[in-house]
């Protein structure tokens, strides 16, 4: 059975929350380009260096935030995936695309932060991060897609390349990929889930970073239609259900934490 914290520990966790709370009001408001540790004690009414005893840089403050709005974005895709039958995977991973595209539209700061261009000194993926809060909590978030094109794929196998089709250096890497999943799936399947990705997070950014604006002024019935042929792709395209009311399309996602 756990301990409870000490009244000390109680005051250090508040204030590292306060702390990752101030850096995502400025990060709303400025953009990354003004977070610093020094706007974000200017907020608190602290000094810099007492900030440090938190978070000793700039860059390890960031990977925390990412973390927990990585966390966020999974825990809403969740329940929009929970909402639908345990055994529909078409529907759910319809579902969590739409939670996916909700998140990002309402939060384009915190989207810019999490998919945009790598900030110099933010390391997610090797050395001291490979197992830290942004780089476990990413990984979560992107089995949440996964997990659902394989559910679908093992319901009802869908085409894919050979693995003699697939170009020999793609194939080498999407091996050593697939050894992570929790299933043995056919190399071909990794390579169509990456493919349905790419174009679902493409139509997303570039709705987020206001790159559709030339053609559309609402980007939904496009997310849409590329939804609908991604079911077609992955040999569901009869399960394809468009948001049936206008609040389904508008439901806002849960409230930061």
């Amino acid at each position: 059975m756990a301990q409870p914290l000490s009244r000390r520990d109680r005051v250090r966790a508040a204030t590292v929350t306060e702390i990752k709370d101030t850096a995502r009001s400025i990060l709303v408001s400025e953009g990354v380009e003004g977070l610093s540790l020094r706007a974000i004690a200017r907020e608190m009414g602290m000094t810099a260096p007492a900030l440090y005893r938190y978070f000793p840089s700039r860059e390890d403050l960031l990977v925390h935030l990412i973390g927990d709005l990585y966390g966020e974005l999974a825990d809403t895709m969740v329940a929009a995936r929970d909402a639908e039958p345990p055994d529909d995977a078409p529907a759910r991973l319809c579902a969590v695309s739409r939670a996916f595209r909700r998140w990002s539209t309402e939060h384009p700061r915190e989207f810019a932060l999490l998919f945009g261009s790598p900030i110099p000194g933010v390391v997610m993926d090797d050395g001291d991060h490979e197992t830290g809060p942004a780089h476990e909590a990413g990984m979560r978030f992107g089995r949440i897609f996964g997990e659902q094109v394989a559910r679908i794929y093992l319901n009802r196998p869908f085409p894919v390349p050979a693995d003699d089709d697939i170009d020999p250096e793609l194939r080498t890497q999407l091996v050593g990929w697939t050894r992570a999943f929790p299933v043995p799936l056919p190399v071909g399947v990794a390579q169509a889930f990456l493919s349905c990705w790419i174009r679902l997070y493409g139509m997303v950014s570039m709705e987020v970073f206001g790159h559709l604006r030339f053609a559309l002024t609402d980007a939904e019935g496009m997310f849409e239609a590329e939804l609908r042929d991604l079911a077609g792709k992955l040999g569901v395209a009869d399960s394809y259900r468009p948001p049936t009311t206008a609040a389904d399309r508008s439901a806002p996602a849960p409230a930061a934490r």
